[in-house]
């Protein structure tokens, strides 16, 4: 196999061995901070709508939120729908007619950054039902659609580094002929086209967590093409459309000794620049802060790896590949521009990677974090093989300075015109001709030097062939470089990790403080059975509202003389705290139970069935702060 077919293949083996390794589906890029009901609660009356608040904006369908009854009918009464002026939240308004019981909610929204996110909870109104609605656990994305919807990502990125950096290379370098380059630009034209048109039909089933089976379906379509997503892929194939004319007219009539027309550099420019924006707009530059210099950013260092990885591929195709000697001048202005290139993703890394990791230890303690650690890994490797590269297109320019060879001619020598020596030897020993390209003396004439025969490839020597080689290693590099870079548009940002994990954080401690206890308890006399059930809210330092409620042992609601609650916190030897109960009329409560700190506490109580029966029940509380 030649060294060209197995720099192909070898590229291809790690690019698959990548994608089969990063097919899985992406993770969340945004949390739901709070709910309204929250999570577990018991409430007296019905609500009239269900909101959910999250950590960054989200998009939102007709069926974003379902609420289910026990059993198992949706109660919505509207669409889903964002809170007048909060794009970061979601509503749903509820029927009237609510019957008391344990309901669930069923929710799925898309993040800023395009990446959909589901769950679920529940609430009960009058008190918690044995029977609850039963919600598939299902992941936010489709497996297969996922897997089929991250090759496709990863096409496109390799398509736009390759046609932005060959026809940067073609217009910056001017290589002494474009043939062996228009392959690689048709194959990242058509490759970004047909990658462009995949990803339109996908992002449906991708954001509806449905199977490859709905791929056409139109309703998904129609919802895709009124998304932000939708929109850059649009924008994407008409930006395609406008490029094919600039490489037919702007990129093929490139000559080696002629400088493009200003006007061609400003329009390739910008078709490059919106190409760029097209993922920047959609992306993780898209959500977070500072969202204008995060997309000015995403633009640049899309491009600059786009320039370096791109030429890269046409450098190493022109040096395997044409006919025609690569000049040191095309090779120099190469390097100078790669240089340039890479100045600009170290500027823009240092800023993403502050923007997304948001501290040191997300360095490691994310998954993001340590992505972008090997990503870094990569880059020095990448630099130390175009540090090499560097090394021999200076050695190459040094061998190619013109050879200056004195010619000897004889005074009186004559010329006939038609290019032939007409001279003769004159026996001296000296040559009086010079068009002959024959000696006619005693062989004292010297023979102009003679350039070495070309290689195969446009190779002169040494030089050249160390340079292939080591451009040849920046390829395989740069292509581990381009799909981790692709694998970190798909992963979490640290910064964003860290706030959805505080986020849950403080939704589960919310749902958990906030929920019902039920405590059976038995005085141990006939129909002295039955359960208290207490209600804290908010279960968090400070004042809190307590509900007791007693059912008998036919599940009625039961009244009884007296229940007293008090709270001790070990950890701290605080308490007992008496809550302070009072008879409310069917239930006992206070408005004025006021808990000192967090931590777990201890709920002991009291409940009292007649003048000298009673028991004692107790169970841990977490309060948070």
């Amino acid at each position: 196999m030649s060294a060209p077919r197995r720099a192909v293949a070898l590229v291809a083996l790690l690019g698959t061995l990548f994608l089969l390794g990063g097919a899985g589906s992406v993770s969340a890029h945004s949390a739901l901070r709070d709910t309204d009901p929250r999570e577990g609660t018991v409430l007296k009356s019905a609500p009239k709508q269900v909101t959910l608040i999250f950590t960054e904006s989200v998009g939102l369908s007709d069926d974003s939120l379902r609420v289910l009854d026990p059993d198992n009918r949706r109660v919505n009464a509207g669409d889903t729908t964002h809170v007048s002026g909060r794009s970061d939240t979601a509503r749903v308004r509820l029927r009237d007619d609510l019957p008391d019981g344990t309901f669930t909610v069923a929710w799925r929204v898309v993040s800023a950054d395009s990446h959909p996110i589901s769950g679920a909870f529940t609430f009960s109104i009058g008190e918690p039902s044995e029977t609850t609605a039963v919600v598939p656990v299902e992941p936010a994305v489709n497996p297969a659609s996922g897997a089929l919807y991250d090759i496709a990502r990863y096409a496109a990125y390799a398509a736009v580094a390759l046609l932005i950096g060959v026809a940067t290379f073609v217009l910056a370098c001017r290589p002494p002929t474009v043939a062996p380059l228009r392959t690689l630009l048709r194959t990242g034209w058509w490759t970004l086209l047909l990658s462009t048109v995949a990803l339109l039909f996908l992002r449906g089933p991708y954001a509806r967590g449905t199977g490859p089976a709905t791929l056409f379906d139109l309703p998904l379509l129609q919802n895709t093409l009124t998304s932000r997503p939708g929109w850059a892929l649009l924008a994407r194939l008409v930006l395609l459309t406008g490029a094919a004319v600039f490489l037919v007219r702007g990129v093929r009539g490139v000559r080696a000794d002629v400088a493009p027309k200003p006007a061609v550099l400003a329009v390739g420019g910008l078709l490059a620049v919106g190409l760029a924006g097209t993922w920047a707009a959609a992306e993780h530059a898209s959500a977070g802060i500072q969202v204008p210099a995060a997309i000015a950013s995403s633009v640049l260092h899309l491009l600059a790896m786009a320039v370096w990885l791109g030429g890269l591929a046409a450098l190493l195709t022109t040096l395997q590949r044409s006919k025609t000697r690569l000049s040191a001048a095309a090779v120099t202005r190469f390097s100078r521009l790669a240089f340039v290139s890479v100045t600009v993703l170290v500027l823009t890394g240092v800023y993403q990677s502050w923007r997304g990791l948001g501290s040191w230890d997300a360095v490691f303690g994310t998954s993001y974090g340590r992505l972008l650690a090997a990503k870094v890994c990569a880059v020095v490797l990448l630099l130390a093989a175009a540090g090499y590269s560097r090394r021999w297109t200076t050695e190459l320019a040094g061998a190619e300075r013109p050879l200056r060879v004195p010619v000897l001619e004889t005074v009186g020598a004559a010329r006939t015109g038609t290019g032939m020596d007409t001279s003769t030897d004159t026996g001296t020993g000296i040559d009086t001709g010079a068009d002959t390209g024959t000696d006619t003396g005693t062989g004292d004439s010297t023979p102009p030097p003679t350039e070495p025969d070309p290689e195969p490839g446009g190779g002169t020597g040494p030089h050249h062939r160390a340079l292939r080689r080591s451009v040849l290693a920046e390829v395989l590099v740069g292509v581990a470089v381009l799909v981790i870079t692709t694998m970190l548009t798909g992963t979490q940002p640290g910064r964003a990790e860290a706030e959805t994990a505080t986020a849950t954080e403080t939704s589960e401690t919310a749902g958990r403080t906030a929920s019902t206890t039920l405590i059976p308890f038995d005085v141990g006399t006939p129909n002295g059975q039955g359960k208290v059930q207490l209600v804290l809210e908010p279960g968090r330092v400070g004042e809190n509202t307590v509900q007791a409620v007693v059912f008998g042992p036919d599940g009625g609601i039961a009244t009884v003389p007296e229940i007293r609650l008090t709270f001790t916190l070990p950890s701290q030897k605080i308490g007992p705290l008496d809550a302070r109960l009072t008879d409310k009329g069917g239930y006992w409560g206070t408005q004025s139970l006021d808990l000192p700190l967090p931590g777990t506490w201890t709920m002991k109580v009291t409940i009292r069935t007649s003048e000298i029966d009673q028991v004692t029940v107790s169970r841990p509380v977490k309060i948070a702060r």
